[in-house]
């Protein structure tokens, strides 16, 4: 599948905003020590990943039921479903200076995810932070995709092909107008 760059800036992938608040001290920090042990950009990526993957559970497998939306929040909190953890790893990678997008599946509901454009690339990668679940975990990886959900097209299951520098609005929506996580269940989107 071809990724589609809904901005054609790239700088539009590394800005910060209400969301992917990169410039909070929260993601600073939190970049920062994660940078200080990953110092190239490809292993700080992998580490990002994965720490948002598996330090930060998905609030439906935890049942924690606060609603998390913006990437500090997050980050302070310890929890958050697909999209809200990709806000957060969009975050870490863009403190760092790695282009990211927020891109979506759709199964029953819209699954988050985004896609890093490592430093010197013209390829866009899908990575998938909210882990999935055993025997089908996401992986980090520039050499083909390691996503943990794959759409099936016989269930009207599909890839969308476009990044998305910012949270599409119905994702955004559902986050911001959910009391909590059960609210929440009822409301994702179904359509971007």
């Amino acid at each position: 599948m071809e990724l589609i760059q809904r901005e054609p800036e790239l700088s539009a992938y590394l800005a910060a905003d209400e969301v992917i608040d990169h410039e909070h001290p929260l993601v600073r920090e939190t970049a920062a020590h994660l940078r200080a042990d990953h110092p190239d950009a490809y292993s700080y990526a992998k580490a990002a990943f994965e720490f948002v993957r598996d330090a930060i559970p998905h609030s439906f497998d935890s049942g924690d039921t606060q609603v998390t939306w913006r990437a500090s929040d997050v980050l302070a909190r310890g929890t958050g479903i697909c999209y809200a953890k990709s806000h957060a790893l969009a975050a870490l990678l863009r403190a760092e200076g790695i282009p990211t997008a927020l891109c979506y599946q759709k199964f029953e509901a819209l699954h988050g995810l985004v896609a890093v454009r490592m430093p010197g690339e013209s390829t866009w990668h899908r990575q998938d932070p909210r882990g999935g679940e055993p025997g089908k975990e996401a992986e980090f990886s520039l050499e083909g995709e390691r996503l943990a959900f794959l759409p099936d097209p016989e269930f009207n299951e599909v890839d969308s092909p476009v990044l998305y520098a910012v949270p599409h609005p119905a994702a955004l929506h559902a986050l911001r107008s959910a009391r909590d996580v059960p609210e929440l269940s009822r409301t994702l989107p179904t359509e971007l």
